[in-house]
């Protein structure tokens, strides 16, 4: 009898507290279930994301004013959605406009540059993509370009797939990808391709960039060339 009473009074003075110790007790089981799901959905490829450029180093400026390192950040983020949903774990070499480089570096590019490539060995990964945006004195000139290390046939597979995918969703000029001399590319040791998204010196295209759904075709057509990579040649 004064077991019941007693049970009966703490329940009573202490009501509140067990219900937040249920409600916390119940999010962390849903917490638990959505990291689950996560890792189970995770398809075992890490991809590592390299939004071009940054901080103090903006870049290209389009004729219209549109910043280079703004809309890299702004395409690299929309990809890494999209890579997610597919399966892929993705890791960006920035998130955000802060600098990478160290503040007390002479050479500020530089320290940027290894910064990244440090990230990407970190990482490990399966796949580099950088993601710029182009300009040339010929505000004529247009398209999508995909590059890659000369003499990497990995790397070259995946460019002309991205390439060829940039035909068919947004009719880019040309049909295969391109040897580039990149520090990106050079020096990450891991198949990777930059992607040159189109000139923002050309006045169409730079307001094509700017357009959400480009935007989303483009990336598209990166997705699907990434998931035809990873089955023609990781998985069969």
């Amino acid at each position: 009898m004064l077991r019941k009473r007693f049970l009966q009074r703490f329940f009573a003075t202490n009501k509140c507290l067990i219900i937040m110790l249920c409600i916390m007790i119940a999010l962390s089981f849903c917490f638990i279930s959505i990291v689950s799901y996560s890792v189970s959905n995770h398809n075992g490829i890490t991809i590592i994301l390299d939004a071009g450029h940054g901080a103090r180093d903006g870049g290209s400026i389009g004729v219209n004013g549109t910043i280079e390192k703004d809309i890299n950040l702004k395409y690299t983020l929309a990809l890494k959605e999209k890579l997610i949903k597919a399966g892929y774990y993705v890791e960006l070499t920035r998130s955000n406009d802060e600098p990478l480089y160290s503040p007390l570096a002479k050479n500020k590019k530089m320290s940027d540059m290894k910064y990244r490539i440090n990230k990407i060995k970190k990482v490990n990964p399966n796949l580099v993509i950088s993601i710029h945006m182009n300009s040339f004195s010929n505000s004529s000139v247009y398209g999508a370009n995909t590059y890659f290390r000369a003499g990497d046939e990995a790397s070259k597979n995946v460019a002309n797939l991205i390439q060829k995918s940039f035909n068919k969703y947004i009719n880019a000029p040309n049909s295969n990808g391109k040897v580039g001399d990149y520090f990106i590319l050079n020096e990450s040791y891991y198949t990777s391709v930059l992607i040159e998204c189109g000139f923002l010196s050309n006045p169409e295209e730079e307001q094509q960039l700017n357009n959400i759904d480009y935007q989303n075709k483009l990336l598209d057509a990166v997705v699907s060339a990434v998931m035809l990579y990873f089955g023609n040649y990781l998985l069969s």
